[in-house]
Protein backbone atom coordinates (compact mmCIF):
# COMPACT_ATOMS: atom_id res chain seq x y z
CA UNK A 1 0.00 0.00 0.00
CA UNK A 2 1.65 3.46 -0.58
CA UNK A 3 0.29 6.65 0.84
CA UNK A 4 1.43 10.84 -0.30
CA UNK A 5 2.93 12.87 2.46
CA UNK A 6 0.60 16.36 1.37
CA UNK A 7 3.32 18.38 3.28
CA UNK A 8 6.05 16.72 1.31
CA UNK A 9 4.67 16.33 -1.98
CA UNK A 10 5.61 19.07 -4.31
CA UNK A 11 3.51 17.61 -7.25
CA UNK A 12 6.48 16.80 -9.57
CA UNK A 13 4.41 13.89 -11.42
CA UNK A 14 7.42 11.74 -11.38
CA UNK A 15 5.27 9.07 -9.45
CA UNK A 16 2.46 9.54 -11.56
CA UNK A 17 5.01 8.98 -14.65
CA UNK A 18 6.58 5.66 -13.10
CA UNK A 19 3.00 4.35 -11.90
CA UNK A 20 0.35 5.74 -13.71
CA UNK A 21 -1.96 2.91 -12.41
CA UNK A 22 -1.46 4.17 -8.36
CA UNK A 23 -0.70 7.70 -8.71
CA UNK A 24 -1.46 11.23 -10.18
CA UNK A 25 -0.86 14.37 -9.71
CA UNK A 26 -4.58 16.21 -8.79
CA UNK A 27 -5.84 18.89 -10.87
CA UNK A 28 -7.23 21.13 -8.09
CA UNK A 29 -4.18 21.15 -5.42
CA UNK A 30 -1.29 20.15 -7.79
CA UNK A 31 -0.62 17.12 -5.28
CA UNK A 32 0.54 13.59 -6.23
CA UNK A 33 -2.32 11.23 -4.61
CA UNK A 34 -2.99 7.64 -4.59
CA UNK A 35 -5.72 6.01 -7.23
CA UNK A 36 -8.21 3.81 -6.02
CA UNK A 37 -7.00 0.56 -6.97
CA UNK A 38 -3.47 1.68 -6.61
CA UNK A 39 -2.58 -1.25 -3.94
CA UNK A 40 -2.54 -3.40 -6.95
CA UNK A 41 0.22 -2.34 -8.64
CA UNK A 42 3.25 -4.00 -9.10
CA UNK A 43 5.02 -3.82 -6.01
CA UNK A 44 7.91 -3.38 -7.72
CA UNK A 45 6.81 -0.22 -9.48
CA UNK A 46 5.33 1.44 -6.79
CA UNK A 47 8.74 1.22 -4.94
CA UNK A 48 10.55 2.57 -8.59
CA UNK A 49 8.06 5.66 -7.71
CA UNK A 50 8.72 6.02 -4.10
CA UNK A 51 12.14 6.28 -5.34
CA UNK A 52 11.67 9.01 -8.14
CA UNK A 53 9.74 11.33 -5.44
CA UNK A 54 12.06 13.83 -5.26
CA UNK A 55 10.77 14.76 -1.69
CA UNK A 56 10.69 11.05 -0.35
CA UNK A 57 6.80 12.42 0.07
CA UNK A 58 5.64 8.62 -1.26
CA UNK A 59 5.53 5.82 1.84
CA UNK A 60 5.47 2.24 1.07
CA UNK A 61 3.80 -0.24 3.73
CA UNK A 62 3.35 -3.92 3.69
CA UNK A 63 -0.07 -5.84 4.19
CA UNK A 64 0.27 -8.53 6.25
Amino acid sequence: MATVDANRCVGSGDCATVAPTAFEVDEETGLARVLPGGASTDPAQLQRAAHSCPTGAIALAELS
